[in-house]
């Protein structure tokens, strides 16, 4: 499938999904949107692919939505944008294959929110990050203000988007938001490593963990840990167990068949 504002690229267990709008920082636009959640959806049905990786093309990962075309908006506008934004991110979020954001510049607005339904966030040295919406007299509209304090607790929540503030790479890493920087020319590389080393481990096993960490957060402690309990022993039904622990006993890699 051909797209004008994404590149997807695909082979060997990984996926990469490229925003590709660079002449516009990369910003969030309805055709741009409406293109990541199709090709989320053709990775949603590939069995083969094991990870994904999302960056952007340029010196922005996502600067924003785009706000030339925001300014026209009234509330149903909004409202049919809000909607297009959380359909993006709840897809990402709910993929069974752990998707990993390689931030490579700017990610401001909508660039942090998709970054935040992503499993993990590895950022360029040179990365911002921030929820400057309160100085275009809006709020977060893509799950900003319920991931990000997920995320960083809702204190740190609180002051970057009450606030509107950028913050860099460092200060991501330091408050939780990034799990690891890199120099800006290795940072695909390095984050294609992180994406081998899951994509090596049962595929079952991973989509279960994922998923029931992502539900488990809304839950009480107790309906937490019981969805745990029965998805730990659900596993023991499958193929990637019995092959899994076969392979550790006979002393040699595991052959996972994702099922």
């Amino acid at each position: 499938m051909s797209h004008e504002f994404v590149i997807y690229e695909a082979g060997e267990g990984l996926a990469t999904i490229t925003i590709n709008r660079p002449q516009a920082l990369n910003a969030l636009n309805p055709p741009l949107l409406e293109e990541l959640l199709a090709v989320i959806g053709e990775i949603r049905r590939d069995p083969t692919l094991r990870v994904v990786i999302l960056t952007g093309q340029g010196k922005a990962s996502a600067a924003g939505a785009d706000i030339s075309v925001m300014s026209r908006y009234g509330t149903c506008d909004g409202l049919r944008f809000a909607d297009l934004g959380h359909a993006v991110t709840c897809a990402l979020e709910a993929l069974p294959q752990p998707v990993l954001a390689a931030v490579n510049g700017f990610a401001l607005g909508g660039g942090t929110e998709l970054a935040l339904a992503c499993d993990m966030i590895y950022a360029a040295q040179t990365a911002v990050f921030g929820q400057p919406e309160v100085n275009l007299g809006i709020i977060p509209g893509f799950g900003g203000t319920q991931r990000l304090a997920r995320t960083v607790g809702l204190n740190k929540a609180r002051e970057l988007i009450l606030s509107g503030e950028r913050i860099s790479a460092e200060e991501a890493r330091r408050i939780g938001l990034v799990a690891e920087i890199f120099a800006p020319e290795e940072l695909l590389a390095k984050v294609r490593e992180k994406a081998r080393v899951i994509a090596s481990r049962g595929p079952v096993a991973v989509a279960a963990a994922k998923r029931i960490m992502v539900r488990g957060f809304g839950l009480s402690h107790d309906a937490a840990l019981e969805l745990e309990r029965q998805t730990f022993s659900a596993l023991f039904g499958s193929f990637d167990q019995k092959e899994g622990m076969t392979a550790f006993l006979e002393k040699r890699p595991a052959k996972f068949e994702n099922r």
